[in-house]
């Protein structure tokens, strides 16, 4: 019933007041705060170069879809393909390493997409990669429209959360979840943690980069801020207010931050960060366990 009233609202939201494009926003983020989230959350594994997957999809779609005339469809396939791919390749690098390791190998990586980024010819460098139609989608679906564009996120996001709670719920789910309660004790029980851990961080960016190819679509631009380094912060940020291991957690901290941003930049400027970290400190104080994480825990208790 809880899933069906928020979806009702989502559904309602741009009938009501709310601005369609912030709402679109939100959603994007969602999806990259849940691709974290299953990494994170439900593996163990702490990236700290997520952005990099999300930002390098939303080059390689914006490219496609301007200079090369290629579909929405397509070019949020190719987007979504090239994270996965990045994904595999820092994967088989960063794998074999564990905690502070693997977090370092992975923002070392990240910092390196970041600079061929900022060199490549087709990126447009500091100016980034603007004016990126939104065209039709399978050639019928103007997405000019926000309302029709509204409703293609929502449908994706929908598609996504179905996707990870799949994969959570299913035996592969449950073995990650063995993972990262006791790792040694997963081995031993004879599970190729590794092979276990790789495909993981495949899915948890490729599902990123779907995130970065239609964020491009909305917004109509792809900037080196997708790429760099604080963005990776914002994300564990939301997946950490919202509630680390829970399936809403990383939704409603993404729709937070994104609010807070969106609310407070005309009203305290460069202060929304400071305001933004007073707040995650506060949350860490008096809710370790994330907003939906605090009120699973006192759901329990309470039975």
């Amino acid at each position: 019933m809880a899933w069906g009233v928020l979806l009702a609202l989502l559904a309602i939201a741009p009938f009501i007041g709310i601005y369609p494009v912030f709402m679109m926003k939100a959603l994007c983020f969602a999806i990259f705060a849940c691709a974290f989230n299953l990494l994170l959350g439900f593996t163990g594994l702490l990236s700290f170069g997520h952005a990099a997957f999300m930002g390098s999809a939303a080059y390689v779609t914006g490219w496609l879809v301007r200079s090369a005339g290629w579909t929405p469809e397509l070019g949020i396939v190719a987007g979504t393909g090239v994270a996965a791919a990045l994904g595999l390749v820092v994967g088989l690098i960063a794998i074999r390493r564990q905690g502070i390791y693997f977090a370092m190998i992975t923002l070392a990586m990240a910092q390196m997409i970041y600079f061929v980024c900022l060199q490549a010819p087709f990126t447009g460098g500091e100016d980034g990669l603007q004016g990126v139609p939104r065209g039709k989608l399978f050639g019928v679906i103007p997405m000019a429209n926000d309302l029709a564009m509204y409703f293609f996120v929502l449908a994706v996001f929908v598609a996504v959360f179905g996707l990870i709670l799949r994969i959570v719920h299913s035996p592969y789910g449950q073995v990650l979840k063995a993972i990262r309660e006791n790792e040694p004790r997963a081995i031993s029980l004879g599970y190729d943690v590794d092979r276990y851990k790789l495909l993981a961080f495949v899915l948890s960016t490729g599902i990123a980069g779907l995130a970065g190819a239609m964020k491009t679509f909305v917004l109509g631009f792809a900037t080196l801020s997708d790429v760099h380094w604080s963005l990776s912060g914002e994300v564990i940020l939301m997946t950490l207010l919202g509630g680390m291991g829970s399936f809403a957690g990383p939704v409603l901290g993404a729709f937070t931050i994104i609010g807070l941003q969106d609310y407070l930049a005309d009203r305290v400027g460069s202060w929304v960060t400071v305001i933004i970290g007073v707040i995650f400190v506060v949350c860490v104080i008096a809710f370790r366990r994330g907003f939906v994480g605090e009120l699973i825990a006192w759901q329990k208790r309470r039975s």
